[in-house]
């Protein structure tokens, strides 16, 4: 029986990085929380993770005023902006440390189910790829991280194209890499706004990875990768 998220005729399945298949360790906070202690800031995990969910959402909103015009110039001023805003008094090393630090492979793990997924789904014939709102970082972890391996034949990131999801170049590229059309195209990721919602205005098909339940009234969700490989 075909997964009713990801139908029979779809020929290629996108994975979001972050949040989805990448998942910091340890949190962001407490990298942030621990560069802070090392430069002698407040170092209040719970105050960073306020400060950086404001920081990081006043981005998004000057990203989505310039159409998500992005670049690799971009990606690090917007990051340097994140740190300062996130670390007030943080000096330019302490952004060095933090930005280097997300480039390492072994910051990141990769959920256990991811692997398997990806083996159901390549035994289905599909092609598999990454898709992400990131930087050349990205290549490094990646590169890193064998268990992704599955994904390296096909991999998107915005800083490359230079738009960022969910400007619809972004995804012109997806059918453009795999040699797919809109609708043979299924993307799986965990934002609502840039992902789910920009794939499906470009005519593509969306799951969205939803752990907390924000959107319990959705059909094309699911709570973690696993239920994608269970449902099959």
């Amino acid at each position: 029986m075909s997964d009713p998220l990801i139908p029979a005729d779809t020929r290629a399945v996108f994975f979001d990085a972050v949040g989805t298949v990448l998942h910091p360790t340890p949190g962001a906070p407490v990298v942030y929380a621990e560069a802070a202690a090392r430069y002698g800031l407040p170092a209040d995990p719970a105050a960073i993770l306020e400060r950086f969910r404001a920081a990081f959402r006043r981005e998004e909103e000057a990203d989505e005023r310039s159409d998500w015009v992005t670049s690799e110039g971009r990606e690090v001023a917007r990051w340097r902006t994140i740190v300062r805003e996130t670390l007030p008094g943080a000096p330019d090393v302490c952004f060095e440390l933090l930005y280097n630090h997300f480039a390492r492979p072994d910051a990141w793990r990769v959920p256990e189910e991811a692997v398997a997924l990806f083996d159901h789904l390549a035994g289905r014939g599909l092609r598999l790829g990454l898709a992400s709102n990131y930087d050349s970082r990205l290549e490094s972890v990646l590169a890193g991280r064998p268990e992704l391996a599955p994904l390296d034949g096909m991999v998107v990131i915005s800083s490359r194209v230079g738009v960022r999801k969910p400007g619809a170049e972004f995804f012109a590229r997806l059918t453009e890499l795999s040699g797919c059309s809109h609708s043979e195209i299924v993307l799986v990721g965990d934002d609502y706004k840039t992902g789910f919602l920009g794939a499906t205005a470009a005519g593509m098909r969306a799951v969205l990875l939803d752990p907390k339940g924000r959107h319990p009234d959705m059909s094309e969700r699911v709570a973690a990768l696993g239920d994608l490989l269970r449902s099959s």
